[in-house]
């Protein structure tokens, strides 16, 4: 028959095509039904063949191993936390900078906060973040499959590192932030959050009271402090926590700025924590044309919108009195650059020791030893502007 006539064509002598025996027990039946041809399948049959091409071409096999593996995978992940793979690692936990909710890990410059109980991480130097798996392919390096291998070898491993206790019964209520602030007391001399501030911090009691004055303190729980954050209207928007053995921020607030110094002010000292901008403050005696700010360890949107709305003055200059690691390094970086945005003057001003708070102990310390070695300390404030940019 001519291959122009029109009709069906009759089949050739040769092999038309190559034809492979599949192993029906590996899949499913669907794949071993001949498709039909449109010229000659009838109504019926046609549309029964096109309902059964509608399952997904998966071997079962294949299935039935991914079934598997996702179950391990879920057991896995609830029996490893991300703690433990970091203790095993050989992280260790950063009590000071840690709170309940996210806990601080170091490994010489490493550093990696867990979050959701231990079921979640960031590395705040970057942009990995994850579950126990893609922790151990970050630090280790390897494919996901040796990774869930070395997540399973830690079943079992216990963590040193204390609980964080959960809170009690009671302490938790319905009072909006400003009522829940109201209630609490003002550091007083003798009280407990003014012994820590001013004996194991160290802060200066003329700072103490220039931060009590503008209502920027409370008395929290346990001898704990509460650092006010406030919007550029001055309301209040939370606040750091900060004690012996706890830190945190408020619940249900939102980060934005503690601010201590004069709202005028064309210089703005940014820092992490509030201890530590009381603690810049003391040592420049609370210095003229100043505003000390805290973002309290991170970078909010809020926290950035009010930035860059007081970079956006005139003549300021926008100090990064930022920690002395790689995150304060990190967090430099974002003012420069937010400097830069808004057209401002920009420094780095690096504290000699890790932090602030650490550079006004050494200092504080320094200070009684020269008094026990038979010198003569001055009896007044620190004199202001005896520290240069990094």
């Amino acid at each position: 028959m001519s291959r122009h006539r029109r009709g069906v064509p009759l089949a050739s002598g040769k092999p038309q095509g190559k034809l492979r025996r599949v192993q029906v027990s590996l899949y499913d039946s669907t794949i071993a039904l001949p498709r039909p041809c449109s010229l000659c399948s009838s109504g019926p049959a046609e549309r029964r063949r096109r309902t059964d091409r509608q399952v997904p071409w998966r071997p079962i096999a294949e299935r039935s191993v991914g079934k598997m593996k996702r179950r391990e995978i879920e057991a896995l992940r609830e029996q490893v936390s991300c703690a433990a793979v970091l203790e095993h690692a050989g992280f260790a936990v950063d009590a000071k900078e840690s709170t309940r909710r996210a806990v601080k890990f170091r490994r010489g410059g490493e550093i990696v906060i867990v979050t959701y109980e231990g079921r979640g991480w960031f590395d705040p130097l970057s942009d990995a973040k994850g579950d126990v798996f893609r922790l151990v392919e970050h630090l280790d390096r390897v494919g996901f499959l040796e990774g869930a291998e070395r997540v399973a070898a830690l079943v079992g491993f216990q963590i040193t590192e204390p609980e964080w206790q959960p809170a009690k019964h009671g302490e938790r209520c319905d009072l909006s932030l400003p009522d829940r602030w109201q209630s609490r007391h003002r550091p007083s001399p003798g009280s407990a959050t003014w012994r820590y501030l001013n004996g194991k911090r160290r802060l200066p009691a003329f700072l103490l009271r220039t931060a009590i004055k503008g209502d920027l303190l409370r008395e929290g729980p346990q001898g704990s402090m509460w650092a006010a954050h406030q919007d550029q209207a001055g309301a209040l928007t939370g606040w750091e926590a900060r004690g012996p053995q706890y830190r945190g921020f408020a619940s249900g607030g939102t980060k934005v700025l503690f601010r201590i110094g004069s709202d005028s002010a064309m210089r703005l000292a940014v820092t992490e924590a509030a201890i530590d901008a009381m603690s810049l403050a003391a040592i420049e005696g609370l210095r003229q044309g100043t505003l000390y700010l805290s973002t309290g360890g991170g970078w909010s949107p809020t926290t950035e919108a009010a930035l860059r709305k007081l970079a956006a003055k005139a003549r300021v200059q926008l100090v990064a009195a930022t920690d002395a690691n790689p995150q304060g390094d990190m967090f430099a970086a974002r003012l420069r650059t937010l400097a830069d945005d808004a057209g401002c003057d920009w420094t780095r001003l690096r504290p000699p020791q890790e932090d602030w708070n650490e550079t006004l102990k050494i200092r504080g310390k320094e200070k009684r030893e020269s008094m026990e070695g038979g010198g003569v300390p001055h009896a007044r404030r620190p004199r202001q502007g005896r520290l240069r940019p990094a």
